[in-house]
């Protein structure tokens, strides 16, 4: 197999450039144009093709658990003799904070509580409304969100260590385009990875930026103002920038490591002063609902409206951060085995998210009923200061409160990071190392983007965005259904 063939060929970073560039442009100066046209897109893909984001994701599982115990399974991602670059928990941090940026810490406490008090189904407000919640907020968060990741990184992983393909999303489709995947198709496929990319973590740093700047100003006052949170944009674009610049090795996984670290001490605060047995027996009977009926919940449109507006929402959202996700954990996963990776990969982080979720869920349900509601009525108010609510009810939150910042900061910046990484590796031509300046190129274009956006258009702008960067992940999810037979093929052909 050929891997040198587009390697200086910086056609997809000057067309996404390009795109991109226009594409922002459109929303600054013909904003609600362009939200009409984006969420008439969004509408008619969640109303016809809801079903199948859902069969796709299930697909997803079948195919990376399918090929985790099968024969295939003891195939290294790279050699035969090569050692894993990187420490079992670098390895795991790394996985962790690529994936889960800012969503987990803004709707830890914000989802369980608005499905309580408006479930798809049932009565809420009820004890059954709560355990319901629960199971749903784990659905949205675990192991369907690896599944996604999962098979987009092993496939990545497979062509470009163990076949010394290039670092492209369209190396993964080496057994069905040959050499052609150096063609327009091949570049089209990669101009898209780059798109969804793009606008998929500008949304995010909008979002983050907002519930930091909501958060300053529940705690200290300070008036959430657009120009408040491109301030904190421009910070936080300067924090991860920085990182990505200094490589996988220094900032990056510092970065990494006190994410994780904050996410513990969080956890462990939380949990010694929230109601641990509550949440102990929240955490039990969550984990074994969701377990029992994870393949039912996995497919579920009993309720389409409340489908569309969830499950379908989040199975987008995760497949447009799809392809810079997997190329990271496909990029800091070199020398382990495939079952390795996988059981890693979909367990691991999914394992974390789901002792967060109880313990920040069960927390915040414990106060809310010790406070005749004051939950349920700061999220019906504002959900965005729902972390910070909660946290007002627990001791020491002159203190709780600023580390809640920085965790919001560390939780975005992580995958930022990783983001910002693979972008330079997808527009360098699949350079595992690229440039510098390239990689500070996007950094600062992403921090750029967001906050031209929120200065024109404000938070409507951004919800364009997001709108777009999920419509975007309709023909990457149909990329990725083809990449599921595309490694299989190529597995086949491997002599054990």
């Amino acid at each position: 197999m050929s891997n040198g063939q587009g390697s200086q060929n910086r056609s997809v970073l000057y067309v996404s450039a390009t795109v991109s560039l226009l594409f922002v442009a459109f929303s600054m100066f013909l904003p609600v144009q362009m939200g009409k046209a984006a969420n008439a897109l969004l509408a008619f893909l969640t109303t016809n093709f809801g079903w199948l984001y859902l069969m796709s994701v299930f697909i997803f599982g079948v195919t990376v658990y399918g090929i985790a115990f099968s024969r295939f399974g003891q195939i290294k991602l790279g050699q035969d003799d090569e050692k894993p670059e990187f420490t079992d928990f670098q390895w795991f941090t790394m996985l962790f904070g690529s994936g889960m940026g800012i969503g987990l810490v803004f709707w830890s406490i914000a989802e369980p509580m608005t499905h309580y008090m408006f479930p798809p189904v049932g009565q809420g407000g009820t004890a059954e409304a709560m355990f319901l919640a629960m199971r749903l907020v784990f659905n949205d968060f675990g192991i369907h969100v690896w599944l996604i990741y999962g098979i987009c990184g092993l496939a990545l992983a497979y062509f470009q260590f163990r076949k010394g393909l290039p670092c492209m999303i369209s190396s993964a489709f080496y057994p069905l385009l040959g050499e052609n995947i150096y063609g327009p198709i091949g570049k089209a496929i990669d101009i898209l990875a780059v798109f969804a990319t793009i606008f998929g973590v500008a949304t995010s740093l909008g979002l983050g930026s907002s519930q930091i700047a909501t958060g300053l100003q529940y705690i200290w006052g300070i008036p959430a103002s657009p120009g408040m949170v491109a301030v904190i944009i421009a910070v936080i674009t300067g924090i991860f920038t920085l990182a990505t610049v200094s490589g996988l090795h220094k900032a990056m996984q510092l970065v990494a490591d006190i994410k994780v670290w904050l996410s513990i001490v969080f956890m462990v605060f939380i949990f010694l002063f929230g109601g641990a047995v509550f949440q102990l027996n929240l955490f039990n009977h969550t984990l074994g609902d969701y377990l029992q009926n994870f393949v039912g919940q996995t497919l579920w449109m009993g309720n389409i409206d409340w489908v569309q507006a969830w499950p379908v929402f989040y199975r987008a959202w995760y497949i447009a951060w799809a392809a810079f996700v997997g190329q990271f954990i496909a990029r800091v996963s070199r020398g382990r085995s495939i079952r390795e990776f996988i059981l890693a990969v979909t367990l691991l982080p999914a394992g974390f998210s789901f002792i967060w979720l109880a313990i920040y869920g069960g927390a915040a349900f414990q106060l809310d009923a010790v406070t005749n509601g004051a939950i349920q009525a700061v999220v019906k108010a504002d959900y965005t200061t729902a972390l910070f609510a909660t946290l007002k009810y627990l001791p020491f939150y002159a203190l709780t409160a600023p580390l809640a910042i920085v965790l919001i900061v560390a939780s975005f910046a992580g995958a930022a990071n990783s983001a910002t990484y693979v972008l330079g590796m997808l527009t360098s031509g699949g350079d595992m190392n690229p440039g510098k300046k390239l990689r500070a190129f996007w950094g600062i274009a992403q921090g750029a983007v967001t906050i031209m956006l929120i200065l024109v258009g404000g938070t409507a702008a951004i919800k364009t965005l997001q709108t777009a960067s999920i419509v975007v992940a309709f023909p990457f999810m149909l990329i990725m259904l083809v990449m599921c037979y595309s490694i299989y093929k190529a597995l086949s052909g491997e002599q054990l």
